[in-house]
This record gives structure tokens, C-alpha cells and sequence, in this order.
């Protein structure tokens, strides 16, 4: 996602590897895990893995998840907006802030649908034809319990050799986490005829009600729907 006029540029190219789009990687539960609780109250994580819209769009569809925000994260609060980010320079990722319910969704199975369906944690600085710093996979951790879990996770992912190429996803602190521009929240809900969302993230919507029935539900709309496929 470098500027919006280059999404359409590459349209042609990405309508074409569309139909590639078909399944997702069958990955493991983390043998490390936290526990679900029985005490009311809200936790959240915050992720990074491509463009935002498509994150966003997969993880507001998982059970157990309340609302989940577009932003930035990595960078500092001068920097924090799309046009600076986009420079692939500021130190920021293109990131969502997800908020669930931990006596419904464990911390483990978010990360369990960020890595087979979410994204490719494969790729360097990229994803799909996005390429930059802005893009990389990161999982940006707030307390030691989730960086154990996630770093974990990773290492158990790689040792079974579930992917063909070794994890590039890093395990970082969140130190600041900063809310994107409002035409970047829920931009697959109000534009689900986009040719980079039918392309890029229908599939990944796709893929988590196909590989991982338990955890998907439907979209809540909040909002008029817009013939949408979500």
C-alpha cells in the first residue's frame, strides 16, 4: 500500500494471482499458550503483517474479538500518518491494535490466525505487492507473557517446518501505538469491490471461515454494507 494511486496501476497483476489465493497454511495450536479466564475484562494485542485493511478485515471476523483499529506502530508521533509511514522510512509498520475477550479467544489462537491466514510470516519487508519496512511482520508485544508466547510459537512453527521458508517475524515492545487516518478504518466493509481488496483480502477472509470454522463469525456491521462479500 506505497500511495492509492498505485493500487490501481497494479491492478491487472494482482486480479491475475488472485485465483493463486486459495488456501491457507495448516499450522499447529502453540504448545505454549495462555489460559482462558473467567474474570470479565479486555485485553489486547497489537499486530503487523502487510496492509492494514486486510488485517483488519480477518481479525474482525474472529470469535472472541470486539473491535480492531488500523494504525501505526514503531515509529514515533511525528511520523504516525499515512503520507510519512509510506516512505518506508519512519520506523513505523502498518499495524492493528485487536481487542478481545480473553475467556473467549486465547492470545495463542490470535496468533494462530495471524500466521496461517493473516499473512505470509515468510516475507521480508513486503507482502504481496506491497514492499517496504512498513509492511514487515511484526508482532508487537505489551508484557513478557505475550512475547514468551509468541516467540514461542515461532520457534515451534519453524521446527516443524510448517512453512518452506524460515519465520521472518519479529517480537518487539510496544512502546506507542497510533490510530490511522478514519478512511483507512474499515476499508474492506466500505469498499468491498476494491480490486485490492477483491484480490488481497477476500481470500483471507475466505481462508479463516474454510481452515478455521471454530473461530470465525460474521461481520458486525456498524455501518450501511456496500454489497459486500464480508
Amino acid at each position: 500500500m506505497k500511495i492509492m494511486m498505485s493500487r490501481y496501476l497494479i491492478v491487472a497483476a494482482v486480479l491475475l494471482l488472485a485465483a493463486t489465493v486459495t488456501s491457507a497454511a495448516v499450522i499447529p495450536d502453540p504448545v505454549v499458550d495462555s489460559q482462558r479466564t473467567t474474570v470479565r475484562g479486555l485485553r489486547t494485542v497489537v499486530l503487523g503483517g502487510g496492509c492494514f485493511w486486510g488485517l483488519q478485515a480477518v481479525f474482525e471476523h474472529v470469535k472472541g474479538v470486539s473491535n480492531v483499529t488500523a494504525g501505526y506502530s514503531g515509529g514515533s508521533a511525528e511520523t504516525a500518518n499515512y503520507e510519512a509511514v509510506s516512505d518506508g522510512l519512519t520506523g513505523h509498520a502498518e499495524a492493528v491494535r485487536i481487542t478481545y475477550d480473553p475467556s473467549k479467544i486465547t492470545y495463542g489462537q490470535l496468533l494462530k490466525v495471524f500466521f496461517s491466514v493473516a499473512h505470509d510470516p515468510t516475507e521480508i519487508d513486503r507482502q504481496g505487492p506491497d514492499i517496504g519496512t512498513q509492511y514487515r511482520s511484526v508482532i508487537f508485544y505489551s508484557n513478557e507473557q505475550q512475547r514468551g508466547i509468541a516467540q514461542t510459537y515461532i520457534n515451534q512453527l519453524n521446527q516443524a517446518k510448517v512453512f518452506e521458508r524460515p519465520i521472518a517475524t519479529q517480537v518487539v515492545g510496544l512502546h506507542r501505538f497510533y490510530k490511522a487516518e478514519s478512511y483507512h478504518q474499515d476499508f474492506a466493509v466500505k469498499y468491498p469491490n476494491d480490486p485490492y481488496i477483491v484480490s488481497n483480502d477476500l481470500p483471507k477472509v475466505g481462508n479463516l471461515r474454510k481452515e478455521m470454522p471454530n473461530l470465525y463469525v460474521p461481520k458486525r456491521f456498524t455501518g450501511t454494507r456496500r454489497n459486500s462479500n464480508l
